[in-house]
Parts: C-alpha cells; sequence; structure tokens
C-alpha cells in the first residue's frame, strides 16, 4: 500500500530520530496507563504506598507487554507498532469486583478470565455473527456511560470527600473546571505538541492549584518509599476467585478482543500493510492473542488487564514512523519508570479533583466512540430493538442498582455492573431477533 511513512514496520531508525518518536508515543499514553490504577484505588480507599505500588506496576507491565506486542515471540503479539496499556474498560468490573473481594479477587478473577480473549484469537471468525460491531458499539458506550459517574465523584473530591463532608466543595469544582478547560484548550491549538501532550499540561495546572489551596497532603511520603528500587513481586497480594466476578470481567475481555480487532486493522493500514491475506490474519490473531497473553501477565504483577492504545496510530500518522522496533524503547521506558516508586508516589498524591477534570473528558470519549461504532452500522428495525433493550437495561441498573436488592446474591453480583447487564442483553438480544426474523 502506498503510504508517506519515513520508516515501515520492519526499518531501523537511528538512535535519534527513535528516540524522538518514543517520547511521543509515551507522551500520549502515559497518563492513560495511570489513570485507571488511580481511579480503582480511589474508589477502593487504598493508601498511598499501595496506590504508589499499583501505579509503578501499571508501567512495567504495559512495558512488557508492549515489548511482547512488537516483538511478536512464536504466535503472541502482532509484530506491529502496537502499544499496550492498563485498559479503562475494566474499571467498572474491577471496582465491583474489588468492593466485594478486594485486590486477591480482583487479580485472580482478571487472571483466570485472561484466556478467554486468546481463545478468541483462534475462534474470532466463528464469534462474528455472535458479536457484531452492534454490539460491541453497544458495550463500549455502557463503559463511557457508567465512567462518566467516576469521573463526576472524582470532579467532586472522591469517595474519601464523601466521608468527611468535603464533597464538591467549591475548590474541588475550580480544581476540576481548570483541568477540564485546560486539556480542551490546549487541545484545540495549532501546536501539534501542545495537542499531544494536552492531558499532561491539564494535570500539571490543576496539581498547581491544588497544592496551592493545600489539597496536596505531602505528609504521607517517606524518605525511604521515595529513595527505594520497585521489585515486582509476582502475587503480591494474593489471589481469589468468584464466579459472578469472573463473568462481569470475562465479558469485557470478548469486547476488547474486538477492539484489539480493530486496532491491529488500523495500524496495519497505517503502517501500509495488507489487510486481507494470511498475513494480515496472522498480525490480527497474534495481536489479540498478545492482549490476553499479556492481560494475564498483568495480573501475576499485580496490575490490571492491558489493551492495545488506540491513540498511538495517530501518533504513528504524525511522525511517519512506524517501525516496531521504536517499541522497543517505549518498552524499556515504561520499565525504568514503573522500577521507581517516585513515579508512583507523585501521582498517588494527585487530589481526585485533578485527576477527575481530565478523566470526564476522557471517558465522554469514550461513550462518543460507542456511538461512532454504533452509527456506522445500518440502524433498522431489529438493531433498534437491540439497541433499546440492552441500553435500557444497562442504564437501567446503572442508575437505580436497588431493583436487585431482592434478588439471589449470585445474580445481584453478576448483573449489578450495568456493563455487564447491557452487554449480555445486547448479545441475547442480537441472536434471539436474528433467529427470529430468519424464521420468519
Amino acid at each position: 500500500m502506498k503510504t508517506d511513512l519515513i520508516y515501515g514496520v520492519e526499518d531501523r531508525p537511528p538512535f535519534k530520530d527513535a528516540l524522538f518518536a518514543a517520547l511521543q508515543h509515551l507522551l500520549a499514553i502515559f497518563v492513560a496507563i495511570i489513570t485507571p490504577p488511580l481511579i480503582i484505588a480511589s474508589a477502593l480507599k487504598l493508601d498511598v504506598e499501595k496506590t504508589s505500588f499499583l501505579v509503578s506496576m501499571s508501567l512495567f507491565a504495559s512495558g512488557v507487554s508492549t515489548f511482547i506486542q512488537c516483538r511478536r515471540i512464536g504466535s503472541i503479539g502482532a509484530g506491529l507498532l502496537c502499544i499496550q496499556g492498563t485498559s479503562f474498560s475494566f474499571i467498572g468490573p474491577i471496582i465491583a469486583t474489588g468492593l466485594v473481594g478486594g485486590l486477591p479477587l480482583i487479580f485472580g478473577c482478571c487472571m483466570a478470565a485472561a484466556p478467554i480473549e486468546m481463545i478468541v484469537s483462534r475462534t474470532f471468525k466463528y464469534l462474528r455473527n455472535i458479536i457484531t460491531p452492534l454490539v460491541s458499539g453497544i458495550v463500549v458506550l455502557l463503559i463511557g456511560l457508567s465512567l462518566i459517574k467516576v469521573g463526576i465523584v472524582s470532579c467532586g473530591g472522591g469517595y474519601s470527600a464523601m466521608d468527611n463532608g468535603t464533597f464538591a466543595t467549591w475548590e474541588n469544582l475550580s480544581i476540576a473546571a481548570l483541568v477540564l478547560l485546560s486539556v480542551l484548550f490546549f487541545n484545540r491549538c495549532r501546536n501539534k505538541y501542545l495537542r499531544m501532550s494536552s492531558i499532561v499540561l491539564g494535570l500539571c495546572l490543576g496539581y498547581g492549584l491544588a497544592f496551592a489551596l493545600g489539597k496536596v497532603d505531602m505528609s504521607a511520603l517517606n524518605i525511604e518509599m521515595l529513595m527505594s528500587f520497585n521489585i515486582p513481586q509476582p502475587f503480591k497480594y494474593g489471589i481469589a476467585f468468584n464466579v459472578s466476578s469472573f463473568i462481569a470481567i470475562g465479558l469485557v475481555y470478548l469486547i476488547t478482543a474486538i477492539e484489539a480487532t480493530g486496532d491491529v486493522t488500523a495500524n496495519s493500514m497505517i503502517s501500509g500493510l495488507p489487510i486481507e491475506g494470511d498475513a494480515y490474519l496472522k498480525r490480527v490473531s497474534g495481536g489479540v492473542m498478545a492482549d490476553g497473553f499479556n492481560s494475564f501477565l498483568a495480573g501475576v504483577f499485580n496490575s490490571f488487564p492491558n489493551s492495545i492504545f488506540a491513540q498511538n496510530n495517530g501518533i504513528i500518522q504524525l511522525t511517519g514512523v512506524a517501525s516496531r522496533y521504536v517499541g522497543y524503547y517505549i518498552a524499556a521506558m515504561l520499565i525504568l519508570l514503573g522500577l521507581f516508586p517516585i513515579v508512583g508516589a507523585v501521582f498517588s498524591l494527585m487530589p481526585d479533583p485533578v485527576l477527575g477534570g481530565a478523566t470526564l473528558l476522557m471517558f465522554g470519549t469514550v461513550a462518543a466512540a460507542g456511538i461512532r461504532i454504533i452509527s456506522s452500522q445500518e440502524i433498522g428495525r431489529k438493531e433498534t430493538l437491540v439497541l433499546a433493550v440492552s441500553l435500557s437495561l444497562g442504564l437501567g441498573v446503572e442508575l437505580m442498582p436497588d431493583v436487585l436488592q431482592q434478588a439471589p446474591e449470585a445474580i445481584r453480583s453478576i448483573f449489578s455492573s450495568g456493563i455487564t447487564t447491557g452487554g449480555l442483553t445486547a448479545i441475547i438480544a442480537n441472536i434471539v431477533i436474528r433467529v427470529k426474523e430468519e424464521k420468519d
């Protein structure tokens, strides 16, 4: 395929060019990698030390995952410049799981469900008629809409502010508003570097205002923690298992497999490679397989499921560098950042309103992506019915969780997430309505 690339997938750029391209990718993904552990830790009310360690391990796991995707080890990996990071899609089910059984249950269920995506990588062609773009669009939309509540809670000061009576004070809302407006401002700038670093700059401004208002508690830091070196410890917090949590997380793995397929396809197209034929199928299968394998590996090292980051496809277009060898530089940077506790500690002290201002926009973007997927399909009578029943039940459970209070514990824990309820409804409704139409 004809492209304007400076360096193709198998080219080896000089050190200076590779480093510059890697730094731009790092700038685009850094905040996205550390945000899920910060949100989950805040919802579970974890202390600074645990939060810092989770952030560090997210960076470390993302580095290892990126290397595997770019390097392609056996049948695992796309062999493209695919960057992996902590997935936003799992935040809702993970928080629900954590409130039931803490970190051991989160890591246990995430690891147990990861093979689902690995299996899908080998059987995807058989599931295409079940998990259609309409179904995946509905789930992505529900993920975005359900996470907006998490973002709004952070804007008001987080769950800790709810407990101590300081929720939604003018200081908290001012900080969140500054971050939100700053991100929007820098994102609209003509300078490409300001656009790429809009979230980082917004967070820095919000962090500065929070510090000036006395919202940053430095007493939680200790010199010993800052000067130490993070050694990854497999199964540090132990593992546990719960069937209902496994189902909730497993459903998201199914959707992630579909998203990964789209990301690898887009990456192949941008990189000037064919998007049909055996070589293409091999890349897609390897990319989805690595998505599942790396999520399992992340659980081993006390981190959350990983997925391919779509935003890096835009960086490839911007820089004209599609070389997978640049991924090695990115992986090394992420691993190094994960080994130093000071990186995790600095972000662990970030007040909730600072993070809320940025994540509110991010989660809205996720919802918008779901709408875009749905609108790309032809919406007829059947599709309207699937959409209506899925959104009604999914959002209904999300907005009024007490509707399940009389249900058995197993049912309540499975369907307490709007993402799970809406996603399963979409899959079942899609099958039933299609079968009925075929019979008619």
